[in-house]
């Protein structure tokens, strides 16, 4: 056995001198072909090495030395059991010892070394003309998932899936909240901030197109750099930016925290399905990703519930001077970031999905954590002494293109190298999604992600938009008219509301410590009049003329005043900034709660989808569901009024959340591991550009009809729905 040990160090020392002479005399193309073949060698070799080993150490027993171990033999692993990649690595830095990287045959190392530097030659020829093919590496794929499958059968659901389903729940859940923030904010922030009606609407969209940027890029990089750490980095983006936007004052500086922060949870949502896939066997997979779907429905109770209880208590603020202000609308968007601080702490307990592990040759790693999901849930049914009987995984053969950065170049240069190489690997990744063989699949997916969230989006902000037209046509019946009365000598000190005064004269009168809410005065005279601290919402002085009066301490500003003429009138101590007032605003509170009803509203959606879609199949519950959503479309013409709107906004979320579902575990399963998170990530920044372009679409038909938004809304589900049906079913079978 020494005889063997100092063989395989003469080996190793043979491949190093081979690598870095093939390193600086060969060209790219050879060198590429050399990392390529490094990896065929380490599995040749390793398998003789474990050959001679086997004959030196012969299996107890005469058990077989496959995949699959006896207890006896498992009990020796366990005992010294080990990764190989924790063994450390050589001072060059560039072959490690028993990780499969290269271990050389013997007759290769000795003829290098006897040759001299005349063998390179031969050894670079040597190692070009062993290949590792796009077949035989979609081959391993084939055989990993087969085996995979069989592996997490023996791993069996338990403890350790429902804690992960908790962990990554809270991530989801994030998801579902950000879309609320703004949502909520909004009436408060643009009277906080004094936002016009473009960047009303600017504020109102930036987190969609936050999130686009976030789920394609997160998505891109999961496949690369690992689930785990890219879940990690971007809900810690998200966390970040989160608590900086309750806290910022300045319009441009909220809108930048608030697009960061939808980049950061952009990445929840094609990284989490895709991540708790890989631990779920094939008859509980559908079943499980419709289960963890719920928590985004949780994310919007939450919000819901947290406005409800937050931003109309005025009283939750503080201000130093004028200068600064935190109202009770930014202690809401600090609650907001709980989930994504909650799901980052959780995360740091959880391993990386073995599936990735594996498929990225890191056999030892993946080994260790199957083990662990095994070894959790036998403990946590009472069976601690069942060994996990796997021995060996196969792994994918790599093809990616190693940087040689060399010892002497710099830091930077490294950084950027490595950077440069990870794009051309993501965009490598992309473009394999619209290859021939999955291009129709992802053409398919692309047109069904569109029309759906087109039309779930749209209808879900047009819905309360049509509500608040409701309540202002409502309110505005009940306005009282004056017209050419004369007021001299009156002290007005009590609420002004909902009323028009036109043509009329005011005479020597004070508004003092008043509110004007909804107030209009048309071509009206205020002679010697004084107005001191007024707080005022839509109120418009218009074409009235001022003689000889004061405001004092008011938030009347000259926006207010629409060609008015003031005449020898002094505004002293005036207001800075827009004032809040939730004194008598029901209306936020019926905004919370239509969306707490909304959302609460598809939680039988979500149970219904749930207990079915292993039942019935992925295709007939996305295509079913699609259907009925767009048949319920056609029920909103009779929603005249608010509680027919709300009871309609119910129905259409409750039926619509089950093709989500469905399409969810669709996407998962219709791409390999490898390509799987770039997929989802691409259709998800495809989801939320359809959401910008429906919520542009059919807000801009508020007031003016229903019909259009509806006849939009039901077209685009129709064609999604018969789109779905040209899928591929992908019930019972392995992951690919």
């Amino acid at each position: 056995m020494e005889d063997g040990y100092q063989n395989r160090t003469a080996f190793i020392k043979g491949a190093k001198d081979i690598a870095k002479e093939v390193k600086r005399q060969a060209s790219k193309k050879v060198r590429r072909n050399v990392d390529r073949i490094n990896d065929e060698y380490s599995r040749r070799s390793y398998s003789r090495f474990e050959e001679d080993e086997d004959e030196d150490f012969p299996a107890q027993g005469g058990q077989d030395t496959g995949y699959y171990r006896g207890d006896s033999q498992a009990a020796n692993d366990d005992e010294g059991g080990h990764s190989d990649s924790t063994e450390g690595h050589d001072e060059d830095d560039e072959i490690y010892e028993g990780e499969y990287q290269g271990i050389p045959r013997a007759d290769s190392a000795k003829g290098s070394l006897a040759g001299g530097p005349g063998s390179v030659k031969a050894g670079g020829q040597q190692f070009a003309d062993v290949g590792v093919s796009e077949a035989e590496r979609r081959k391993d794929q084939e055989e990993l998932a087969q085996q995979y499958e069989t592996i997490l059968q023996e791993c069996g659901h338990g403890k350790f899936q429902w804690t992960l389903y908790f962990v990554l729940g809270l991530a989801l859940m994030a998801d579902g909240v950000e879309i609320f923030v703004v949502g909520f904010v909004l009436p408060s922030a643009e009277k906080d901030m004094c936002l016009s009606e473009p960047n009303k609407s600017m504020l109102g969209l930036i987190v969609y197109l936050g999130m686009m940027v976030g789920a394609f890029l997160w998505g891109a990089l999961a496949d690369r750099i690992g689930r785990r750490q890219s879940l990690l980095i971007s809900l810690s983006i998200n966390s970040v930016f989160s608590f900086f936007s309750s806290f910022v004052q300045g319009y441009s500086t909220f809108l930048l925290c608030r697009l960061l922060s939808g980049v950061g949870i952009g990445g929840s949502i094609p990284i989490v399905f895709s991540y708790y896939s890989e631990f779920l066997a094939q008859e509980k997979r559908g079943e499980h990703l419709s289960w963890l779907c719920m928590f985004w429905m949780i994310g919007g109770i939450y919000a819901s519930a947290m406005a409800w209880a937050i931003i109309p208590h005025y009283g939750w603020s503080f201000q130093m001077g004028s200068a600064y202000q935190f109202h009770s609308w930014r202690v809401f968007v600090l609650v907001c970031a709980f989930p994504s601080v909650a799901a980052i702490a959780a995360l740091n307990a959880m391993p990386e999905s073995p599936r990735f592990y594996l498929e990225n040759g890191k056999h030892d790693e993946g080994w260790m954590i199957l083990k662990q999901v095994h070894d959790t849930n036998m403990r946590a049914k009472g069976y601690p002494e069942r060994v996990f009987s796997v021995t060996t995984i196969k792994t994918v053969k790599q093809m990616d293109e190693l940087v040689d950065t060399g010892t002497d170049t710099p830091v930077w240069q490294r950084y950027k190298l490595k950077i440069i190489s990870l794009t051309q690997q993501v965009r490598s990744n992309f473009l394999a999604c619209f290859s021939q063989e999955y291009k129709r699949t992802t053409f398919m997916l692309m047109a069904v992600w569109f029309t759906m969230s087109f039309s779930y989006y749209g209808l879900t902000v047009w819905f309360p938009d049509m509500i608040k037209y409701i309540q202002k046509q409502e309110y505005e019946s009940r306005t009282k008219v004056f017209s050419k009365e004369r007021m001299e000598h009156v002290t007005f000190n009590f609420t002004l509301e909902n009323q028009v005064h036109r043509q009329g004269h005011y005479f020597n009168d004070k508004f003092l410590n008043l509110k004007m809410k909804s107030m209009v005065f048309e071509d009206s005279i205020f002679e010697e009049c004084y107005f001191e601290d007024i707080t005022s919402t839509n109120t418009f002085f218009r074409n009235c003329t001022f003689i000889a009066s004061l405001f004092y301490n008011t938030d009347l500003f000259k926006y207010r005043f629409v060609n008015c003429k003031l005449l020898n009138t002094s505004f002293i101590h005036n207001k800075e900034g827009c004032m809040l007032d939730f004194s008598d605003d029901n209306n936020a509170y019926m905004i919370y709660f239509v969306s707490f009803l909304g959302t609460l509203a598809v939680l039988p959606g979500n149970i219904v989808s749930a207990l079915l879609m292993d039942k019935i199949g992925r295709l007939r519950m996305l295509a079913g569901s699609s259907v009925i959503s767009c048949i319920s479309c056609f029920f909103l013409m009779f929603g005249s009024n608010e509680s027919g709107m709300i009871a309609l906004l119910c129905l259409f979320g409750g039926i619509s959340i089950a093709s989500w579902n469905a399409l969810d575990v669709l996407t998962v399963e219709l791409y390999p591991s490898d390509k799987r998170t770039t997929a989802f990530g691409f259709l998800n920044a495809l989801c939320k550009l359809a959401a910008v372009l429906g919520i542009s679409i059919f807000q801009s038909f508020v007031g003016i009809t229903k019909a259009v938004p509806i006849l939009f809304a039901a077209g685009a589900l129709a064609a999604g729905s018969f789109l779905a049906t040209k899928l591929p079913e992908t019930r019972g079978q392995v992951l690919q």
